[in-house]
């Protein structure tokens, strides 16, 4: 396999699916996923982590650490410093997603800031203030309704469900120091085993996966498989801004979790509006969706679109491929 999205086979696609369903599954499970032998399927594995075109991680809650507020950020660039932007904004921690778009804004980020914290100061004396911004437009999210990390899946695999995933919203007494330190670390590699993350961390690996399995059940963090949607042969990743009828808020933000395409629904402040990530396969799947799923909705006033160039931050993880496309 050479490396680079554009020169995968059917074989590393099914490798990625069967990470997207489970990042921590063993090169032996994934083998039986994809009918093919554990030596092949743990070499070409290793070999997509090694390259960069997935990388495993576990997300944390978005409200991790402690109690906070998610603004939607949408940032307008001079001509020809969106590169240098983009790398200051990708060193910071409290960035949820961040994105080179298309559109009237450059670049689209969600900033994730404690109660209590003030906003002043994260907007116009830190982001800006990066050399090369000039303007910052910044609205609330009220209420996240979906986050699906497992889009390849539903969009390839036959027969998996349409399900709206509700997010589990963690109090912050569900984390201590000690869980803190784990996914810090399995941050930056999911499939790290848990003898690996205790010997990191010097505790027993009992303890770890007492603490990592407590953390999963309780929702309050996901083992994640990053990967472009290019690299699994899709065209289209786009984000509405889409105007409702306030009072089919709430059942609109329901109904479009339910398309398979869909992978992220929240709820904003400003404009009655969905803030809605879309991921689908072609431009005639876009226009399908705008036209058969969007144009039919009782309630829907309009929208606006952004197509996304670049994905630098997800779930506050750094993606592994975006610093060779800029």
């Amino acid at each position: 396999m050479s490396s680079g999205p554009e020169h995968l086979d059917e074989l590393d696609r099914r490798i990625i699916l069967a990470l997207q369903a489970d990042g921590r599954a063993t090169w032996t499970e994934i083998a039986e996923r994809c009918q093919t032998s554990v030596t092949t399927v743990a070499r070409r594995g290793q070999q997509l982590l090694r390259d960069g075109i997935v990388r495993v991680a576990v997300m944390p809650d978005v409200e991790y650490p402690g109690a906070a507020d998610l603004f939607v950020l949408r940032i307008t660039c001079e001509p020809g410093t969106q590169k240098r932007v983009l790398a200051r904004l990708a060193d910071r921690a409290d960035l949820r997603f961040l994105a080179l778009v298309t559109g009237p804004a450059d670049i689209i980020a969600e900033l994730s800031l404690r109660r209590g914290d003030s906003l002043h100061a994260r907007i116009v004396e830190e982001i800006q203030a990066i050399e090369g911004v000039q303007r910052c437009d910044t609205d609330l999210t009220l209420h996240v309704y979906k986050v699906s990390h497992d889009w390849g899946q539903q969009l390839v695999v036959p027969g998996t469900p349409d399900t709206v995933v509700e997010v589990h919203q963690c109090a912050p007494g569900h984390f201590d120091a000690a869980d803190e330190k784990i996914i810090d670390f399995m941050q930056e590699d999911g499939r790290a085993s848990f003898r690996a993350v205790a010997k990191a961390l010097g505790v027993d690996e009992s303890t770890v996966r007492r603490r990592f399995e407590v953390l999963q059940r309780r929702g309050c963090i996901s083992v994640v498989t990053l990967v472009s949607a290019p690299a699994l042969g899709f065209e289209s990743e786009i984000i509405f801004n889409i105007t409702v009828d306030p009072a089919r808020l709430d059942t609109l933000a329901h109904e479009l979790g339910t398309h398979r395409g869909v992978r992220y629904v929240a709820a904003t402040l400003n404009r009655n509006a969905l803030f809605c990530e879309v991921i689908l396969p072609t431009t005639d799947d876009v226009h399908a969706f705008t036209t058969r799923t969007l144009g039919r909705l009782d309630g829907v006033q309009g929208w606006t679109a952004s197509m996304v160039l670049l994905t630098i931050r997800r779930g506050f993880v750094e993606t592994p491929w975006w610093r060779d496309n800029v």
